[in-house]
């Protein structure tokens, strides 16, 4: 069986997708830790950043430039954008597939981060968390027709 972000990109399984090209589907985090974080997915199964292509490599960057300005354009990490890679197991990396992280920040907020880190996998609020999540991708959908 494929590991969860395979059966994403092949829609056997649903996600808020906001944007796919032929390297990288970016969606919604469905556990976020903070609101409208993105998940920029590799289509290729490749457990580590160095098991990605060069040419999908090379155009992470600047995928990730693009929606750091859509997340600011629309609300979202105005003050601060975290960018992170969980490359391998001892990481935390949850699910063997390659993904970078782009979680809006603001001050203040690290107490609040920290106790959904704890606590975002557990069965609580998440219709609350759902309908937000609906909110974000609208947001976030339009943000990213703009030209930046």
């Amino acid at each position: 069986m494929d590991c969860v972000f395979c059966a994403i990109a092949a829609g056997r399984l649903p996600a808020h997708l906001l944007h796919e090209d032929e390297h990288f589907l970016v969606l919604l985090d469905i556990y976020p830790l903070r609101p409208a974080h993105v998940l920029v997915v590799s289509r290729e199964h490749a457990p580590l950043l160095t098991d990605l292509s060069a040419d999908a490599r090379d155009r992470l960057l600047a995928l990730t430039a693009r929606l750091s300005q859509a997340l600011r354009w629309a609300g979202y990490g105005r003050e601060g954008i975290n960018l992170l890679v969980n490359d391998g197991p001892a990481s935390n990396q949850h699910v063997p597939h390659l993904h970078l992280h782009l979680i809006p920040r603001r001050r203040g907020d690290l107490a609040g981060l920290l106790w959904r880190a704890l606590t975002r996998f557990l069965p609580l609020g998440r219709s609350v968390v759902q309908a937000r999540l609906e909110r974000e991708a609208e947001q976030l959908k339009n943000a990213l027709k703009l030209e930046f």
